[in-house]
């Protein structure tokens, strides 16, 4: 598996990054183990998981497995944010929230260090300069590595590195969106933020829940029966009514189309596609099965050809909105 830069930073990580929220609920600890396993055979070194992920299981099945390997060789990525107990103070990105968040992430880890400590998700109610300052002081003291963000809107995150510059404060190196061949709304604000201030994006549900490989057809009208789409189990991604219409048919064809003709999977497909993606680090993959992650894992250490790249752009591609749009055609605009 081929590594690369983590935006700005002098971090390398490997391009297709473990994503763990099935650890200790879709998959149990011995499941979650073997893919720990799988990914760091097949040349991967990069987890990320959250201190909400099964209410903090996630971190702690993380950390005995931790345990027995050689802390170093791997980069472990959490986040904090959103409310892991009972008090006023337990979610947020408050000075008493993310210290105590930060302590609770490296005990359930079993680890000294956080490689990559992340946001995720702007906090309103909280002065900037509380956050980043926090932040600041948790690198210095070296109880995390590198800071990133997720969920972010261009301007959350730009106002974001803008104080960080000013004050003389650690930066962010990363960000995390939505970010796959259907959910592309981040290439007109936040890709370019990213690509300008050297944040290297590291996308999630790259696969869009499962739509992306090859499950879904055009004239289904429900999800089949055990994916995640069944009953409406995507709060974050909508339901299937407002999900499916003709482009993300479009879209779907046209990566069943290039799947067959490559002689790849569509997942594989998919995965490269963003992975080949202007400012994309390492989309972050999740499985609940060896089997699952072995298709997964097949996405790397190839190219896809500029003709099939071309191809399944130009099927979700949508009308650019003002002024996205007009700037486009201005002859200033590159």
């Amino acid at each position: 598996m081929d590594h690369r830069y983590l935006g700005a930073s002098g971090l390398l990580v490997s391009e297709l990054c473990l994503g763990t929220m099935t650890f200790g609920k879709e998959a149990d600890e011995q499941t979650s183990h073997q893919l720990l396993d799988r990914y760091v055979e097949a040349g991967g070194d990069f987890v990320d998981t959250a201190d909400v992920y099964g209410g903090g299981a996630s971190e702690e099945i993380i950390g005995r497995w931790l345990a027995k390997r050689n802390r170093d060789d791997l980069v472990i990525a959490t986040k904090g944010f959103w409310a892991t107990g009972g008090r006023p103070n337990d979610h947020g990105a408050g000075r008493k929230h993310l210290l105590a968040a930060v302590k609770a992430s490296l005990r359930r880890l079993g680890t000294d260090y956080i490689d990559l400590y992340q946001l995720h998700c702007f906090d309103e109610s909280t002065p900037i300069e509380e956050t980043l300052s926090t932040l600041d002081g948790l690198v210095r003291a070296g109880l995390v590595r590198h800071l990133g963000v997720s969920n972010y809107a261009a301007w959350q995150l730009q106002k974001s590195i803008d104080v960080a510059r000013f004050r003389g404060w650690e930066p962010f190196v990363a960000a995390q969106p939505l970010y796959n061949l259907i959910d592309r709304d981040v290439e007109l604000e936040l890709v370019p933020v990213c690509r300008n201030e050297g944040a290297g994006i590291l996308p999630w549900s790259p696969l869009r829940g499962g739509w992306l490989t090859g499950k879904y057809r055009r004239g289904m009208t429900q999800a089949p029966p055990d994916t995640r789409w069944e009953g409406d189990q995507q709060p974050w991604l909508g339901d299937w009514e407002n999900s499916v219409d003709d482009r993300t048919w479009s879209i779907t064809d046209a990566l069943l189309a290039v799947a067959e003709e490559i002689g790849r999977s569509p997942a594989q497909v998919a995965l490269r596609w963003l992975s080949q993606r202007p400012g994309v680090t390492a989309p972050i993959i999740g499985a609940r099965s060896v089997r699952q992650l072995d298709d997964n894992l097949g996405a790397a250490g190839w190219v896809l050809d500029e003709k099939s790249v071309a191809r399944l752009t130009a099927a979700g591609d949508k009308p650019l909105p003002y002024p996205h749009g007009y700037l486009a055609r201005s002859p200033r605009s590159r």
